[in-house]
């Protein structure tokens, strides 16, 4: 009788362990799918950021264009990517906020000057303003994917640190664990560009 009881005894205890392990191992495996999809989300900006000045310089070939909106794409670039996405960016919900802005910031510009060429036949004809263009629009497809993969990885993340036996891990052993920053529709996102004939 002493030992069945001793034998049930173990194995409950393995299984405990084995549960909890899992538990471990599947916020370990979510923590590095977040990052990687992070890391593509950064791939992505970096790359809208290498297409600017190319748009710039063509757009600022046209004779009479406005100064202004190129000026504010160029400050909104230049904000953009001052603030680098590192992994720990995630991790930090007002550096998080302070990217995100500074990302919708250059959307923003970059809106208003696609627009603003509307008015200018010559460029819009002109061959390297319309590669630059299709360029910018599958990036921005590219930027749309990148987020919504990087959404679902923080949400597949945050549920693990919520349940169980993540949540043991994560409000006991691991205190290192806290829920991630997710992206969030900002009000100037949320807005049309505004269209001027």
């Amino acid at each position: 009788m002493r030992g069945i009881a001793s034998t049930a005894r173990a194995l409950a205890l393995a299984l405990a362990l084995a549960s909890a392990g899992c538990g471990y191992n599947r916020i370990q495996g979510a923590d590095e799918q977040v990052k990687a999809a992070w890391a593509e989300v950064s791939n992505q900006y970096q790359r809208r950021a290498d297409l600017v000045p190319n748009l710039v310089a063509t757009v600022k070939g046209s004779a009479d264009f406005e100064r202004s909106t190129l000026e504010a794409v160029v400050q909104a670039r230049a904000r953009a990517t001052s603030i680098a996405a590192t992994p720990e960016l995630v991790n930090d919900p007002e550096a998080f906020k302070r990217f995100e802005a500074a990302q919708g910031e250059l959307s923003s510009a970059l809106s208003r000057l696609l627009v603003s060429v509307e008015r200018y036949p010559d460029l819009k004809a002109s061959a390297s303003f319309r590669d630059l263009q299709a360029q910018l629009e599958g990036t921005e497809n590219r930027i749309a994917v990148a987020r919504r993969d990087y959404i679902e990885a923080v949400r597949a993340y945050n549920t693990e640190l919520k349940t169980f036996p993540g949540v043991l891990w994560a409000s006991t052993l691991y205190r290192s664990y806290k829920p991630m920053e997710t992206f969030t529709a900002t009000p100037e996102s949320q807005k049309p560009p505004p269209v001027k004939f």
